[in-house]
């Protein structure tokens, strides 16, 4: 039995601004927990501070040096190197909450102590936007309180609460299992993270609690909106990646729940491509979002029927220059009353 009951995996680029209140968010969770840095061939002191942590910490951290291959290549590492029996990322520009964490650590270590499996563990992210008065607490509308759940106890989570890398912890046999590999220099890929290794979840647990802080709001971020926009070939090759493994999940006949939610998921992120694809209709970005929706046809007639009738995607897909007026009309409305990016 190991001796760590969580690895957190720590990708880092150019992360010297933030690093040390991440790090030091994690410490506390003492012995049992395994703190992997991966410096993902970082230019600035990223990797002194790394390693002055790992000096000073060297039984609970540890440091992978390695050249640059984007936040999906230093998550591979992470995956390749844990020990523990539990796996979670941490954003180099994130924190875990310190209520939140040192709960999380106890519920694991009683999972662990006993024995029993548990393939997924759900927990609330706090959303801290940059200049926003208000932290949104964002949890998994529509998943039981405090009990182990298969996916058929999961009637339906509601939409647009759909389940974040910042929300999860996995078994970490289980990612390996299920041949998690992220690409490489691709953003958001994170989306993977959460989605690939689902059908091969068979337990979950939701604890009502705030453990992970996710702050959004500079400029370099990938999510910044002109950075989308910059990089919206990226965001196309994650739904493609997400198409393909849904497809390939109900060809292994998948639980059927958890098959419904995966096709909730990847609507939400086929939607978010569309609108990001409208925001500038040049008559390029119209040409990729005929040849996504061809690909999505191409690989799974069904699937591609079925998103085709979902309203998101309608309202999205609206028709021409004015449509994408609309749609990002739209968008503007929605995210502004939620206060989001």
């Amino acid at each position: 039995m190991s001796d760590k009951i969580l690895s957190i995996v720590v990708p880092c680029y150019n992360s010297e601004a933030y690093l040390d209140r991440c790090i030091q968010s994690l410490i506390p969770g003492g012995e049992e927990v395994e703190i992997i840095i991966v410096n993902d061939g970082s230019k600035d002191r990223t990797a002194e501070i790394a390693d002055q942590y790992a000096k000073e910490y060297p039984t609970r951290i540890t440091v992978i040096h390695k050249e640059n291959g984007g936040h999906g290549s230093g998550v591979n590492a992470g995956i390749k190197a844990a020990k523990g029996v539990f796996f979670k990322v941490v954003d180099s520009d994130d924190r875990l909450m310190k209520e939140g964490y040192q709960e999380v650590l106890e519920f694991l270590k009683g999972i662990h102590t006993s024995g029993r499996s548990l393939d997924m563990l759900l927990c609330n992210y706090v959303y801290d936007k940059k200049d926003a008065k208000k932290k949104y607490s964002m949890k998994p509308k529509g998943v039981p309180e405090n009990t182990f759940l298969h996916w058929e106890d999961i009637t339906r989570i509601k939409k647009y609460h759909y389940i974040l890398m910042h929300s999860i912890i996995y078994r970490t046999e289980l990612l390996r299992e299920c041949k998690l590999e992220l690409p490489e220099h691709t953003f958001y890929v994170d989306n993977i993270f959460a989605f690939q290794p689902l059908p091969h979840v068979k337990t979950i647990y939701y604890k009502d609690i705030d453990l992970y802080w996710y702050f959004i709001g500079r400029e370099d971020q990938s999510v910044h909106e002109e950075n989308v926009i910059k990089q919206i070939d990226q965001y196309i090759r994650v739904v493609k990646i997400m198409s393909q493994i849904y497809h390939d999940s109900k060809v292994a006949n998948a639980d059927p729940a958890c098959l419904d939610y995966m096709l909730d998921y990847l609507e939400i992120i086929f939607t978010i491509t569309c609108i990001f694809l409208s925001i500038k209709p040049t008559k390029a970005e119209l040409e990729k979002k005929k040849e996504l929706w061809q690909t999505i046809e191409n690989l799974d007639p069904a699937m591609a029927k079925e998103l085709h009738h979902r309203v998101t995607l309608i309202l999205s897909n609206l028709p021409g220059k004015a449509g994408c007026m609309v749609s990002t009309s739209i968008y503007r409305a929605f995210s502004g009353t939620l206060g989001l990016n």
